[in-house]
């Protein structure tokens, strides 16, 4: 496989790393880690043994991912966020075999600063705001803001709060990519699978970049 890794950064093996990803300044990836293709680790970033990380995770300085976390596609973990993986520390108890999983499912955006504690699964494209502490699990598409964090409505997969029109669609002001609460606290994207990548958008003529405009 091909990767990047800057001169400063420690790979440790056995790890699997996938082609194109990048590695910067005094990263560390521990072994026994898994992680896709076309991922960026900015600078002092640490990557615990066993992590799993999928494709086109882009992870920002000061991050440290601890044994216990799996991370699908698309992420985005903001500079110096801060991932748990034991609820109750205690320097004189060892509860290495007592890790809790945390999830960040595919298209996530976590923000800097925010705080996720462990055995918390973050929905598909939810959005955590800067400085939020996540306590409890996170449902796909919802924007989470404070401490401790509390939905405060809905995000697009391009990143837009979602308002919904009179007849309960949410169209994403970027992409025009239309959304529906499809029953209490479930949020689905109509025009695309929740899994199909935002290119095939493309071929619904939906998406106008050039049209977009800041308000």
């Amino acid at each position: 496989m091909s990767y990047f890794a800057h001169p400063t950064a420690v790979v440790d093996t056995p790890s699997e790393i996938g082609d194109d990803t990048k590695i910067w300044h005094f990263v560390h990836i521990s072994p026994n880690t898994r992680i896709g293709k076309n991922c960026v680790f900015g600078q002092n970033v640490m990557v615990a043994n066993d992590v799993v990380i999928g494709n086109n995770v882009k992870v920002q300085n000061n991050v440290s991912i601890y044994t216990g976390t799996i991370i699908e596609d698309d992420v985005f973990l903001g500079p110096s966020c801060v991932l748990t993986n034991v609820s109750n520390p205690r320097s004189e108890v060892n509860r290495h075999s007592l890790y809790e999983r945390t999830l960040i499912r595919r298209g996530a955006s976590v923000g800097a600063n925010a705080t996720i504690l462990c055995g918390t699964v973050l929905g598909r494209y939810c959005f955590i705001a800067a400085g939020s502490v996540v306590t409890k699990p996170v449902p796909d598409y919802a924007l989470v803001m404070g401490n401790p964090g509390r939905k405060a409505g809905w995000m697009s997969r391009h990143g837009h709060k979602l308002n919904a029109d009179a007849d309960g669609i949410m169209c994403c002001p970027e992409s025009g990519l239309r959304y529906r609460e499809t029953k209490p606290g479930v949020v689905q994207c109509l025009d695309l699978e929740e899994d199909a990548p935002l290119a095939a958008a493309m071929s619904l003529g939906k998406i106008g970049y050039r049209e977009f405009k800041i308000k």
